[in-house]
């Protein structure tokens, strides 16, 4: 996919993104303390069912179960050496539903490590080319598209974003979102707003928050981005807050309607690519599509 063919489907909007992964899979059974990726590996159908509900519930647009792909995070459970080979293999999962039916955006997260250049001890060349050599597997496997997704650090999420680019020769769209207080604080070196620009000039395809907040939680922060950003505004929030039952199982606090109305709130405050994150489903998704036709 082109900048410019996605630029031509967001204006033709809005444009249903999928829900969540992780929760999903654990309800699925994965345990916790694993490496996702290892688990989805071996445990194909799960995430290939998930996707697919995804896409009959209306998501134009699916992640890649590639979260924690990286070699920083790989490298927790003795995988590092195997990042190529898992990132085509859970990519091809992926492609491998959606085939036609919906777009699939390759998917980054944090490396779990913070930047010199954002306070820590970890030169920005090596975060680059942790995001470059995991964007070098999806483009090979085919994506359409690179999500940015979760991002704590504005710094981070500018590597990221740079690796990404120089990847794929800056031909690709690139969404990018971070994790966000009612305030527009991340949890390291600024604010959404103070992202959006910097981000901007790097040249991404969209902008936006994910996780960590509902729906209604996010109103003014997506009003506030909607109001200055020359990208389409992202929000993939999570279903409310989550409660921990005794076994440290989490459910979440807003069923599929309200998330639905909620997110019909963000679309009209300037969101035009809209899913889920924690705690949602194919059925919030199904909601939310629903909600949205009704505008």
């Amino acid at each position: 996919m082109t900048k410019e063919e996605f630029r031509k489907m967001v204006s033709g909007g809005p444009v249903i993104l999928d829900g969540a992964t992780g929760t999903n899979l654990f309800a699925a059974g994965m345990p916790h303390g694993v490496s996702t990726e290892q688990w989805v590996l071996e445990n194909p159908e799960v995430i290939k069912k998930l996707q697919r509900d995804y896409i009959e519930a209306g998501s134009q647009v699916i992640y890649t179960p590639t979260f924690g792909a990286n070699r920083a995070v790989l490298s927790r459970f003795g995988l590092q050496d195997h990042v190529r080979d898992m990132n085509l293999r859970l990519a091809e999962f992926s492609l491998s539903v959606s085939a036609g039916r919906a777009l699939t955006a390759g998917d980054l997260s944090p490396t779990g490590k913070l930047s010199v250049s954002a306070g820590g001890d970890t030169p920005d060349e090596q975060i680059f080319e942790i995001y470059r050599e995991q964007a070098e597997a999806l483009l090979e496997a085919g994506v359409d598209l690179f999500a940015v997704e979760s991002m704590m650090s504005v710094t981070e999420t500018l590597i990221a974003c740079d690796a990404v680019n120089d990847a794929a020769g800056g031909k690709i769209p690139v969404i990018a979102s971070i994790l966000s207080g009612t305030d527009g604080h991340t949890y390291y070196d600024g604010t959404v707003y103070k992202a959006l620009p910097v981000l901007e000039s790097a040249g991404i395809s969209a902008f936006g928050v994910n996780c960590n907040m509902n729906p209604m939680q996010l109103e003014t922060v997506v009003r506030n981005l909607a109001g200055s950003a020359k990208v389409p505004v992202l929000a993939k929030p999570n279903a409310g807050l989550p409660v921990f039952d005794a076994s440290g199982a989490a459910s979440y606090d807003m069923n599929a309607e309200t998330f639905a109305k909620g997110m019909a709130v963000l679309y009209r405050d300037g969101a035009s690519l809209l899913g889920g994150c924690c705690g949602t489903d194919p059925d919030f998704i199904r909601a939310m599509k629903k909600q949205l036709k009704q505008l």
